[in-house]
């Protein structure tokens, strides 16, 4: 059994920067395509960013283009989330999932991490 787990989320003030992290145990993932997910309070979960099982391909919201960068690493089971340039409006639980195709959708995606909070305040 996949499990996922987030690290790296924080109180950060407006644009200032954090990296996430998402670890995995229970089998290597090198053969699943990777999400990161927020949710903020009375919202709907979202997609931030996805990147591929071999990290060639990667697709980001528009929200967050230019300033968010996600990256994979097989060798240590661990996806990364750069943030920049943090906005208040990015405050939110971030989560990883893990799937078999890369999409910004979270319905395709049948692991999920349990999240870390980011809270983006002066």
């Amino acid at each position: 059994q996949l499990q996922l787990v987030e690290s790296g989320g924080g109180l950060v003030q407006p644009g200032g920067s954090l990296r996430l992290s998402c670890t995995a145990s229970g089998r290597t993932l090198s053969s699943s395509a990777i999400g990161w997910f927020r949710q903020a309070p009375g919202k709907e979960r979202e997609g931030v960013s996805c990147i591929s099982s071999s990290g060639s391909m990667t697709s980001y919201a528009d929200s967050v283009k230019g300033r968010f960068t996600i990256s994979r690493d097989n060798a240590k089971n661990t996806v990364s989330l750069q943030m920049n340039s943090l906005k208040p409006e990015d405050t939110a639980v971030y989560y990883c999932a893990a799937g078999r195709w890369y999409s910004l959708n979270p319905g395709r995606y049948d692991y999920w991490g349990q999240g870390t909070q980011v809270t983006v305040s002066s």
